[in-house]
């Protein structure tokens, strides 16, 4: 199967088990997972690539700071050329109305694959994310990131990246 059927199954298979939930887990929800897709360092035309990914966040752990609603992200994501990176770190939560904003800085481990090489197997990922609320328990976002290596290798060419993300509380 090619990367954009499995993208488009992803979003349909997503779209269908949102519409099964269980209004009883409404009150109970701790988990958020996010799933997304876009292009991988879409400002290098020799090395941009399609991704997919996820991310997970679960709610117990947020906690209320003098910078905001803080809360620990995990996720990993695939570009169609085989590179891989899997994350760990902190978002902060923000809410305007319906729209969400959630800046977020995860370390993590980066692996090549066939794409880009960004000079590093340790990586940081910046990203601003802005949502709006379909549901109680849903969204949809856009994202920005940039990830680089903070100069820790020979070469530190980053790679900037755009994602459309859904979004489910269970």
């Amino acid at each position: 199967m090619n990367l954009k059927k499995f993208i488009i199954n992803l979003f349909i298979t997503l779209f269908a088990f949102s519409s099964i939930a269980d209004e009883n887990k409404l009150n109970n929800q701790n988990t958020e997972l996010s799933f997304y897709s876009g292009m991988f360092d879409f400002s290098d035309d020799g090395k941009k690539s399609t991704l997919i990914g996820f991310e997970h966040q679960n709610e117990n752990l947020n906690r209320d700071t003098f910078l905001g609603n803080l809360s620990p992200i995990t996720g990993a994501l695939i570009t169609a050329d085989n590179a891989g990176y899997f994350y760990t770190g902190v978002e902060a939560q923000y809410k305007i109305g319906s729209i969400n904003f959630t800046p977020s800085f995860t370390p993590g481990l980066y692996h090549e694959g066939d794409g880009k090489d960004l000079g590093h197997v340790i990586e940081f990922k910046s990203e601003l994310q802005f949502s709006l609320d379909l549901s109680g328990d849903s969204q949809l976002g856009f994202s920005y990131n940039h990830i680089s290596n903070a100069s820790l290798g020979d070469k530190n060419p980053g790679a900037n990246s755009y994602m459309f993300n859904f979004f489910k509380n269970f």
